[in-house]
C-alpha cells in the first residue's frame, strides 16, 4: 500500500522539525511525506535537514494546502494528514495499513489522541515525547466507529476521493474550522469512519501561528452554520456546538485562561449570530475581523 504523510504548515519550522525527527522512527515507514508550506520561512532550513521530504508550497488556508498535497500525490493509495504539532507514536503508519487491509470500506481512519493541547495551554515537545514513551499502546486492530475524522491526525483511503472529485472546502479559510468535519462527513456515502486504538499520539497543541479570538470566535458560529446548510454536518450538532461554544467563552470572559481569548471569541460569536440573522454571514468574512 503507497501511503503519504501530509502536512500543511505556517510559521512554525522549529516544531515542525520535531514532528519530522519523530515520524523518522515509524516501524512502517510511508512512501513519501509532503510538507505544504506558504513562504521559506515556513520551514527554514529544514529542506536541507531532511533530503527526503518532499517540500510544495500553495497559498495560505489549511484546505488550500491539504488540496495540493492531494494533488502531490497521485499515485497515493493513502495520505494520513497530520498538524504540523503532532508527534505520532511509531505504530500509526503500520496500524494503518492493518486496519486498511482488514476493512476495505474504511474510507476515514481517525487515530487516538492520547493528550491534546488543544484543549489546554498547550505541551512541550519533550512533555509529548514523555506521554508517548510511557503509553501502553492499543491492539493494532481494534476500531470503533467515529462520527469524523479529527484533523490533527487522519488518513483518507484516496479512492474514493479521486471517485468522486472530493476536496476540502476552500470556502473554510486559514486554520478552516471544521473542515475536517466537513471532509470527512462528506465520505462518509463511499465508506466507514473508523477509530484506530492503536494509531496513537500526541497534539501538541501549540498557540503560536494561531488565528486571534475574534476571528475564532467568528468561525465557531459561522463555519457551523455554513456546514449545515452544505449538508456535511447536521443540524443537531451544528446548533448544539454553537451554543456551547457561545456559553462557554461567556462564562469563562471574566476569569479566562491564560491561553484563550475569551472575550474576542465571545465577541466574534456575536458578530457571527448577527451576521447569521442578517444573512450576511460567509467563512471567508473573518478576513475582514
Amino acid at each position: 500500500m503507497r501511503i503519504t504523510i501530509g502536512i500543511a504548515t505556517r510559521g512554525r519550522p522549529a516544531i515542525l522539525g520535531e514532528v519530522l525527527r519523530e515520524l523518522d522512527a515509524q516501524t512502517r515507514p510511508p512512501q513519501a511525506i509532503i510538507i505544504c508550506h506558504v513562504v521559506g520561512t515556513d520551514v527554514a532550513d529544514l529542506p536541507q535537514r531532511f533530503p527526503g521530504v518532499r517540500f510544495i508550497t500553495a497559498r495560505p488556508g489549511l484546505p488550500i494546502q491539504r488540496n495540493a498535497i492531494m494533488d502531490a500525490a497521485p499515485d497515493a493509495d493513502a495520505i494520513l494528514f497530520l498538524d504540523d504539532d503532532f508527534l505520532a507514536a511509531p505504530e500509526w503508519l503500520a496500524t494503518l495499513e492493518a486496519v486498511l487491509d482488514a476493512h476495505p470500506a474504511c474510507a476515514v481512519a481517525t487515530g487516538t489522541v492520547i493528550a491534546d493541547g488543544a484543549k489546554g495551554p498547550g505541551i512541550t515537545v519533550e512533555e509529548g515525547r514523555a506521554m508517548l514513551a510511557a503509553d501502553p499502546g492499543g491492539d493494532a486492530l481494534a476500531v470503533a466507529p467515529h462520527f469524523n475524522g479529527y484533523g490533527c491526525n487522519m488518513a483518507v483511503r484516496m479512492a474514493p476521493v479521486r471517485a468522486h472529485g472530493l476536496r476540502f472546502d476552500e470556502a473554510l479559510p486559514a486554520y478552516a474550522w471544521y473542515e475536517d468535519i466537513d471532509f470527512t462527513r462528506r465520505l462518509l456515502p463511499y465508506g466507514t469512519i473508523l477509530r484506530l486504538a492503536g494509531a496513537r499520539g500526541v497534539h501538541l497543541g501549540v498557540k503560536s501561528a494561531r488565528q486571534p479570538g475574534l476571528r475564532l470566535g467568528y468561525s465557531q458560529v459561522v463555519n457551523s452554520i455554513y456546514l449545515a446548510r452544505k449538508g456535511s454536518y447536521p443540524w443537531s450538532h451544528a446548533l448544539r456546538s454553537v451554543a456551547r461554544h457561545i456559553a462557554m467563552n461567556l462564562a469563562r470572559s471574566p476569569f479566562p485562561e491564560p491561553w484563550a481569548d475569551r472575550w474576542g471569541r465571545f465577541r466574534g460569536n456575536m458578530i457571527g449570530v448577527w451576521e447569521v440573522v442578517t444573512g450576511r454571514a460567509h467563512p471567508g468574512r473573518i478576513s475582514r475581523l
